[in-house]
């Protein structure tokens, strides 16, 4: 490597390989690694229909300061294999400037490769490892990684002996000897970009942590002890880390044997007095539909975390799409008031699952938290967050009462739940429209009372700043959500930078809709660009339909599986006339 290397804030890499490789794995030591030499980085994962046993992908992007999207190109490629590299290549961009590692022995390079101008360096990872008693190619390339972007050797040195330890002193030998190998492979080449040294950084907790782990900590932080679920992809991450910490707190996880079960399981611990969750994507979430409006006419509080993929049916499962917004919004029957939130980063999954599970408990009413594939299964270097003050809460009695009415009229819309067992507070609780003491009628008054009474929770409810985050100012206004987010985010940053200032409204609260505030928050603006993963602008449509936006208004609208990358966003910005 050449000293007279550009230095650059982040540097983005890319692994990929076969099944067998560990490409996911050793992208994992190589962001443990990153925490190690004080670097934030971001890795997401990419793999084929099969889900497990097939080709993947990992992309990392490391900073010396936070990132939390992708780069427009990739620097660094290190290719393992090429088999089946098509499948990927769309989301693989390369160009002139990027090094693509691979071993001669893998065959031919795909021609798209040759195509994008990247420069290639071919490097024996296999041959390599083979020379080492019990050596792996993927540490061979972490090696050469490692030694590309001036990754101290004690970083990944460290990082392996905490990783591998326990599993004998043979094993950990061999992937030092693989790593030290590959970095000595490395010397040669020459980069045009290296990452900056970290900077010392305060004595912080730094954490690696998935959007998925983050969802289920932020349960768990707001009072969550059941758990009913059946695993999907994307979600399945969070219930594998939900199972044993939930139980070390008292609480319990159950694998239903499919959704329905799951929704109507959770109803009922919810009803028992426990909060209770589900999580699943898709797929599942359609068939939960009629027992989430079960849970808005009894007002039982639960919390479905919906990991959205790309649709419909069984679509794509292993990729990311925003596709689920109007099912969430719109997919009940009757006049069904319910929440609907959005994490807008991997770590914004652990406040916005908190968030809406004591908004859950406080209204007493269903909530919907759509993450999705990008943010659930995405790892991300951050810093220890915060404690919020946010737990799950809801108004009950459990003394006895005289006359109890379960749905009494209250000016807040809430009224006290009965854990079952207290005496003389027996109420029916059952999908049939009721009196305020839950017996069933058909009377149009009734009906109307409980309608507005449902309603009024949700419409009179302060939800605070929390319902959006706001950066910038300017007349130009971008409304965004969810995984959008950060790639806007960083769009806003280089236009700013070429002196382009723009408003930022990342929406975390979709439903209830928040009209003054959006309005007050596009207050002077002439300009309004919305960005969404969808194919036929669902984010858009929800906008028009609860808001009135001004000036002109233009639509980035690009399903999944391919990320959004924040140079389309940041051409649309600066040229803009």
């Amino acid at each position: 490597m050449t000293e007279s290397s550009e230095l650059s804030e982040t540097i983005s890499v890319v692994l990929i390989g076969s099944g067998g490789v560990g490409v996911v794995t050793a992208g994992n030591i190589f962001l443990d690694a990153a925490a190690h030499a004080g670097w934030y980085g971001l890795m997401m994962r990419s793999a084929g229909p099969q889900i497990r046993g097939g080709e993947s992908v990992a992309f990392i992007r490391l900073g010396s300061r936070p990132v939390g999207s992708l780069d427009d190109a990739f620097d660094i490629m290190v290719a393992y294999d090429w088999v089946n590299f098509e499948r990927f290549a769309a989301e693989v961009p390369l160009n002139g400037d990027s090094l693509v590692i691979c071993d001669p022995a893998a065959g031919d390079i795909p021609e798209i490769v040759i195509a994008a101008g990247a420069r290639i360096a071919e490097l024996p990872l296999k041959d390599t490892a083979k020379g080492i008693a019990g050596g792996r190619s993927s540490m061979v390339g972490l090696g050469a990684l490692s030694a590309l972007i001036s990754l101290p050797e004690t970083a990944l040195t460290e990082t392996l002996d905490h990783l591998f330890k326990g599993k004998g002193e043979e094993i950990l030998k061999a992937n030092r000897l693989s790593a030290k190998a590959g970095r000595d492979a490395a010397q040669g080449l020459d980069m045009k970009r290296r990452l900056k040294i970290a900077e010392p950084a305060p004595k912080v907790e730094r954490w690696n942590i998935s959007g998925n782990e983050a969802a289920g900590l932020g349960a768990v932080r707001a009072g969550l002890r059941f758990v009913a679920a059946y695993p999907i992809t994307p979600s399945t991450d969070m219930l594998e880390w939900l199972a044993p910490n939930l139980e070390k707190l008292g609480g319990v996880l159950v694998q239903a044997e499919d959704e329905l079960a799951s929704i109507n399981m959770i109803i009922g611990g919810s009803f028992g007095g426990v909060p209770a969750l589900t999580a699943t994507s898709g797929p599942g979430l359609a068939l939960m539909m009629e027992s989430i409006g079960l849970a808005v006419a009894s007002e039982v509080p639960v919390v479905i975390v919906n990991v959205m993929r790309g649709g419909p049916s069984t679509g794509i499962p292993t990729k990311s799409e925003q596709s689920d917004l109007n099912i969430a919004v719109y997919g009940l029957h009757g006049d069904a008031p319910h929440i609907v939130t959005a994490p807008n980063s991997v770590d914004d999954c652990l406040f916005a699952t908190q968030w809406s599970m004591h908004l859950a408990e406080a209204l007493q009413c269903p909530a919907i938290v759509l993450s999705d594939q990008a943010l659930g299964q995405a790892r991300m270097l951050i810093d220890r967050p915060a404690d919020a003050a946010f737990v799950a809460r809801r108004e009950t009695i459990t003394a006895e009462v005289k006359n109890y009415r379960r749905y009494a009229l209250t000016a807040s819309g809430v009224s006290p739940m009965a854990i079952p067992g207290v005496p003389n507070a027996e109420y029916v609780a059952d999908g049939l429209e009721h009196t305020e003491d839950g017996k069933p009628s058909a009377q149009a008054e009734h009906h109307r009372q409980q309608l507005d009474k449902r309603q009024r929770k949700l419409t009179d409810h302060d939800f605070g700043r929390h319902w959006a985050d706001i950066v910038g100012e300017g007349d130009t206004a971008i409304v965004t959500w969810g995984s959008s987010t950060d790639p806007v985010r960083e769009a806003q940053a280089r236009a700013a930078a070429e002196g382009v200032n723009t408003r930022l409204i990342s929406i975390r609260l979709l439903l209830p809709a928040q009209t003054e505030k959006f309005h007050q928050a596009i207050k002077g603006v002439k300009r309004l660009l919305v960005v969404e993963q969808t194919h036929s602008g669902q984010f858009h449509r929800y906008l028009r339909a609860h808001y009135d936006l001004q000036g002109e208004v233009k639509v980035f609208k690009q399903p999944g599986p391919l990320p959004i990358r924040p140079g389309q966003i940041h051409d649309l910005l600066v040229n803009w006339k």
